[in-house]
Formats: C-alpha cells, sequence, structure tokens
C-alpha cells in the first residue's frame, strides 16, 4: 500500500481528481467504459468538484456508491445527494449512469441481491469495479464495514446491510467486490483519522479496514491524518 502525504484537504481532494481523471480516460480507451465506486464525506465531495472539470468522456462514466444510509431520499445525509449535486446537477454525467443503492426499499435484504445483480450488470460476472474510493474511520472502519457487525464477514454476496450504525442501518459493499476492483483510493483527512491510519497502515488486524488488500491501494492522506506515521 503506497501512502503519498499533501499539505491540506484540498490538495488531497486535487490529486484524488487528477488520478481519477487519468484512470478514466485509461478504462475508456481500453474497456469503453469507467466504472467507479464512491464513498461519502466532505473531502470527496471536493474531489468530485474538481474532477466535474475535466475533459471526460462522461457517457462513459458509471457511478455506484460504496454504501449509503437507510433513510429517505429527502434525508441531506445520504450520499446520494452529494453525487446528485456534483455530478447530475452540473449535466455531466446522465442520470442513468448513476446507479443509487435502493435503501428505500421495504425488504432491505432483496434491495441488497437487486444493486448485486445492476453491478453484475455492468461490470461483469463477477463484477470487477475500475476503482473504489474509500474513507477511514477513526475506529478503523471503511464504506459502513464497522467493528463488530456481521457484514464484515460476508464472502459470499457483494452487498449487504448493516446493522444500525450512529443510528441508521446502511448498504454497503463487502469486502469481496472491494477486493476484485482493478483500484482502492483511500482519502484519509483530519488529525482525528491519524491512529487509524496508522493501524492501517501496520496491518491491524482488529481494524475492519485492513481486510482491504493492499497490493492495488493507494492512500491519500493530509499532513493532519499522517501525522503519527513518522517520517
Amino acid at each position: 500500500m503506497n501512502i503519498e502525504v499533501h499539505s491540506d484537504e484540498q490538495s488531497v481532494a486535487g490529486a484524488a481528481a487528477t488520478m481519477i481523471a487519468t484512470l478514466a480516460r485509461a478504462a475508456v480507451a481500453a474497456r469503453g467504459r469507467f466504472i467507479m465506486a464512491l464513498s461519502g464525506g466532505r473531502t470527496p465531495w471536493l474531489m468530485l468538484r474538481t474532477l466535474a472539470d475535466a475533459q471526460l468522456r462522461w457517457e462513459k462514466i458509471h457511478v455506484v456508491q460504496v454504501d449509503e444510509r437507510v433513510a429517505s431520499a429527502s434525508d441531506p445525509q445520504r450520499n446520494l445527494a452529494h453525487l446528485r449535486q456534483s455530478l447530475l446537477d452540473r449535466e455531466l454525467l446522465p442520470s442513468e449512469n448513476v446507479h443509487a443503492m435502493p435503501v428505500e426499499a421495504a425488504d432491505l435484504e432483496q434491495a441488497a441481491g437487486q444493486y448485486a445483480q445492476t453491478l453484475r450488470g455492468i461490470a461483469g460476472q463477477p463484477p470487477v469495479l475500475d476503482l473504489v474510493h474509500l474513507g477511514l474511520g477513526a475506529d478503523g472502519h471503511t464504506a459502513s464495514l464497522v467493528p463488530g457487525d456481521p457484514a464484515l464477514a460476508v464472502t459470499d454476496a457483494d452487498v449487504a446491510v448493516t446493522n444500525p450504525y450512529q443510528g441508521k442501518r446502511r448498504m454497503t459493499l463487502t469486502f469481496p467486490i472491494i477486493n476484485r476492483s482493478r483500484q482502492v483510493l483511500w482519502l484519509v483527512t483530519g488529525r482525528e483519522k491519524a491512529a487509524a491510519l496508522l493501524r492501517l497502515r501496520d496491518d491491524d488486524p482488529t481494524i475492519p479496514a485492513s481486510q482491504v488488500r493492499k497490493d492495488r491501494a493507494l492512500v491519500l492522506a493530509d499532513g493532519a491524518a499522517a501525522a503519527e506515521l513518522g517520517s
């Protein structure tokens, strides 16, 4: 796992946008499309606003969700709201190229299976995503794969539904599909993430994030998050 340290959050977001644009152009040239899975968080929205200015073949780009809160469409905490603001409202991506997790369904387990089928439809069988963007929680969680949740142990499904976390159940990609991706991109910013980033670098098996494969992973961190890594 490579770690790049940048001066601040905006620099991290800019570096991430540059990397994604490069990967997108290469994927479209090689395979005719680029499929990226996005998580929530402040730094990713900065990244998306920068990426939106890139000259890309947006009609060839598909966006799927890494995770989503089980909440109504009007809930401002939904990750989908930020995706719409960053990409759809600017009329960059065709609306059918943003694949929202069906978290408003009455039967969430069935909905998770339907989303896995959506992923197979756009990314193959088994689905291979070009890029998975991940964040890192202070408790060592990533996606919505949080300490102690049964979803951590899922090996036979690409999408799962979690127990309540911070008041909400979540739908999340699981480790199998994350680890099949061509590239994992971590964005880690803020001093509160410093201890967790150190544990991730040192492959601490007690945190969920350590289950993500390292050989295809790049971490972009700001100086605050990297404070405990040493020189």
